[in-house]
């Protein structure tokens, strides 16, 4: 491999801490394929890495097609896994966190899917909801039966539970390394919060929490959700019965739709403002939503307020159907910092039968204008997600870069030396 070093001869020791050195993903699997004694050497799941780079999920080509094709912003390159759970037509995306799926279909299931390990669990079904009075597969069209927050009874079908009920489930923990984890779902028609803990059978509300349902992230131990006007909840629900705590605020914000976000020891409020513009094709004209732009606020816990943050610095933030979350731009090559990343999450309209462009791209805060994601599929009736970061399964994943690893050699070459040298230094005789 060079200078006449032979690296396959490296204690397991040693390349096991050399390993610990490498960030991304994609060089510690290019790590591991060098050869037998490398791979060996090393943990398949390499729990010290950072949050890496999501994703970002492309609509199928065809129905049923069991590959999905990812859109790697950092390696400007497409990845295509075998999902065909996600493939077909009658299934619906109900967002993702921490890597895994959020799978619906028309039936009470709902699906936790890791694309890459294809590790599978089920959270608690549709019809084990509190406010699910009833399941019956026999009343077509009125399979269920609900009941509304008056107490009013209605019922809805199997397509319209997979498609409006949820409007995005949170995760508290990754389930690859905690099976403890909590899930959290924001109900779509009226706007409550219900939790349940991986294991159990059914979902329970959240008391007091209904209108904050505009969004919901997980940080140190809680759950956050936030209202439409800003405000703020938090959840705590590690106890037999959830513990709800208001944070009064001093002044409200205003826009169309908002995004919590964790960014270090900062949490962030993204708000969207949407406009009315006409799209025409064929002919017709689409009444349709468009982005106009977005605000971005920290929040300053002395008498709790939004304080409007103009600048990201580094920083790069997700949105949409996804638990939203914040990266450092200096982590990943082809990224940028102070710039939101974001999908459409918020209109079905946009959909019926409307041509163009979907509402999509990339947000550069310093001067309010609007960039095209590269991958972007112009003029397309499919919808774009973005899962959170999909790294699982170094196996799956090496098969996907076979002919475009990345050179490591004089990095690894200079780590080596070191570990070499403390590990003298320390007498034991390697």
């Amino acid at each position: 491999m060079g200078s006449g070093v032979d690296w396959t001869k490296l204690p397991p020791e040693l390349l096991e801490s050399i390993s610990e050195y490498l960030k991304l993903y994609t060089d510690y699997l290019s790590f591991r394929a060098v050869c037998r004694c490398w791979r060996s050497s090393t943990p398949k799941t390499p729990f010290h890495l950072p949050p890496q780079l999501p994703w970002l999920m492309l609509p199928p080509s065809q129905s049923h097609q069991p590959l999905r094709a990812f859109y790697d912003l950092s390696a400007n390159k497409l990845r295509f896994l075998p999902v065909p759970e996600s493939s077909n037509p009658d299934k619906r995306h109900c967002g993702s966190s921490h890597g895994w799926l959020v799978i619906l279909d028309e039936s009470p299931s709902i699906l936790l899917l890791n694309p890459l390990s294809r590790a599978k669990l089920h959270l608690p079904p549709l019809s084990s909801f509190p406010n699910v009075h009833s399941f019956n597969y026999s009343r077509i069209g009125k399979e269920y039966s609900l009941l509304s927050p008056s107490g009013d009874p209605y019922t809805r079908n199997l397509r319209q539970m997979r498609d409006s009920f949820i409007k995005k489930i949170v995760l508290s923990d990754n389930p690859s390394k905690e099976l403890r984890f909590v899930a959290v779902a924001i109900l779509n028609q009226t706007g409550e919060l219900a939790y349940c803990r991986n294991g159990e059978d059914s979902w329970r509300f959240i008391p007091g929490a209904q209108s904050y349902s505009e969004d919901v992230i997980y940080c140190k131990g809680l759950f956050y959700a936030v209202d439409k006007q800003g405000g703020i909840v938090i959840c705590d629900v590690n106890h037999d019965s959830p513990r709800v705590s208001f944070v009064r605020m001093w002044s409200q914000v205003g826009g169309d739709l908002q995004y919590l976000i964790n960014s270090g020891d900062e949490l962030l409020l993204v708000t969207r403002h949407l406009d009315l513009e006409f799209s025409f094709e064929a002919d017709q004209s689409y009444l349709v939503y468009r982005t106009e732009r977005f605000d971005v606020a920290r929040l300053v816990w002395i008498e709790p307020h939004w304080e409007r943050v103009k600048s990201l610095h580094d920083k790069m933030v997700f949105i949409g159907e996804n638990s939203s979350l914040s990266l450092s731009a200096r982590d990943f090559t082809g990224c940028r910092g102070d710039c939101i990343y974001f999908t459409d999450d918020y209109s079905e309209s946009n959909y019926d039968g409307a041509f163009g462009e979907h509402d999509i791209g990339i947000y550069k805060l310093w001067d309010g204008s609007f960039e095209p994601l590269p991958c972007y599929p112009r003029n397309s009736l499919f919808r774009l997600r973005w899962p959170t970061p999909l790294w699982k399964d170094p196996e799956v994943v090496t098969r996907l870069l076979i002919g475009e690893r990345n050179t490591v050699e004089s990095a690894l070459g200079k780590l080596a030396e070191k570990q070499r040298q403390q590990i003298q230094e320390r007498g034991d005789g390697r």
